[in-house]
Order: C-alpha cells, then sequence, then structure tokens
C-alpha cells in the first residue's frame, strides 16, 4: 500500500486494504523505505483512484503491486486515522488467493503470518486495532 501525501484539500486520502487469506494466514508487506511510513509493515494494498470503487482498487493495487488476484473481496472495517501529514481512510477486505504467487513487486518484502504472529511485526499506529479484532475474531466461536 503505497501512500503519497502530497495534496491537502481537507478530504481523507482513501486507501484500499486486502486482508487476504490462505491456510489460515495473512499476507502483509514491508513498505519500502523512503516512502510515508516506510519500513512498517502493512496489509496491502493502495490508494484509490478517481471514479473507482474501493473492491476495483483493492484488486488493481494487489495485480500491480504483488502479481496476484483475489477473490470477491467482502468489506471487514474501516478506520479513519489523522496522521500529522494527512487524514487517511483505511477501507479493509477480507478476500483469498485466487490465483498467482505473491511477489514483492511494490514492497520490500512480504510474508504470510497468523493472527497471534500480527503482534511481533510494527505496523503503522493506524492499523493495530484492526490487528487486535483479527486476533479476536480468530479465538471467537
Amino acid at each position: 500500500m503505497r501512500l503519497i501525501l502530497t495534496v491537502d484539500n481537507g478530504l481523507p486520502i482513501q486507501v484500499a486494504a486486502g486482508l487476504i487469506h490462505h491456510k489460515g494466514r495473512y499476507l502483509i508487506t514491508r513498505r519500502k523505505p523512503g516512502v510515508h511510513l516506510g519500513g512498517l509493515w502493512e496489509f496491502p494494498g493502495g490508494k484509490r483512484e478517481p471514479d473507482e470503487s474501493m473492491e476495483d482498487c483493492l484488486r488493481r493495487e494487489l495485480r500491480e503491486e504483488l502479481g496476484i488476484e483475489v477473490t470477491s473481496p467482502i468489506r471487514f472495517e474501516v478506520i479513519r486515522h489523522e496522521y500529522p501529514e494527512q487524514t487517511v481512510e483505511l477501507h479493509f477486505f477480507r478476500c483469498a488467493l485466487e490465483s498467482g504467487h505473491a511477489e514483492a513487486r511494490g514492497c520490500d518484502e512480504l510474508c504470510w503470518v497468523t493472527p497471534e504472529q500480527l503482534s511481533g511485526y510494527d505496523f503503522p499506529s493506524a492499523d493495530r486495532p484492526l490487528i487486535e479484532r483479527l486476533q479476536r475474531f480468530q479465538t471467537e466461536p
């Protein structure tokens, strides 16, 4: 997920992110150094283009940055977070790997982790409530 924070028109930057699950694990990616929040881990996705649905945005970003196709995204949670530079609105979708083999094309690295392992990775502050929810979600009956 690449955030380019150059325009401050008062509107939040809309980002689609995939909670891509496969065999009990989630795909996470590490942001490249030198970009906003560089070096931190995140759920893959990216910034929505004008007139693009959030679902289409997610599919496009995953195709471009990881070389994968996913099942139909299901809305999971929306988190609005204010960074000093800009406000972001993160639209998280649950989906599964449909085809392709994830490659680190637009990120520094990637890995598949269990919900319990998510706590061991350094994520942006906006993602922390989501990570806690995913860990609870895993243990709910």
